[in-house]
């Protein structure tokens, strides 16, 4: 019986989900229902957890907005979920940045990781 679910799950679960972890800034379009119209709404923010696995893995979100904290939360796997985008990386020593909560401005950054290949063209391209 578990191997069914396996399957059945296995099967409806997305295949376009780019790698991202905790700390990075993406851009997760959603489908808006309202009445008879359909549209498609963008929310950009730093994923502060990451949780659970496989059809009921979610991902909580926070941003600051006309400087007000704002937080959603996404399931991964949803029909809504229409596409996600990394935007940065992002360095952190932590599972959980729950920490980002009551912070504003400045505090409320996360720094940006530098991957090893671009920082070799920007070198190269500083050097020309």
């Amino acid at each position: 019986m578990n191997l069914l679910i396996k399957q059945f799950e296995n099967s409806i679960c997305k295949q376009n989900i780019p790698d991202f972890s905790v700390g990075d800034t993406i851009r997760v379009a959603t489908k808006i229902i309202e009445g008879d119209k359909e549209r498609i709404q963008v929310f950009q923010g730093t994923v502060i957890a990451r949780k659970g696995g496989g059809l009921r893995e979610t991902i909580a979100m926070h941003r600051i907005a006309y400087g007000e904290g704002m937080e959603k939360t996404f399931l991964l796997h949803s029909p809504k979920v229409v596409s996600i985008e990394v935007v940065k990386k992002g360095k952190v020593r932590r599972a959980r940045l729950y920490y980002l909560r009551g912070k504003t401005g400045k505090a409320a950054k996360v720094k940006e990781k530098i991957i090893k290949s671009v920082k070799k063209k920007i070198d190269a391209v500083e050097e020309n």
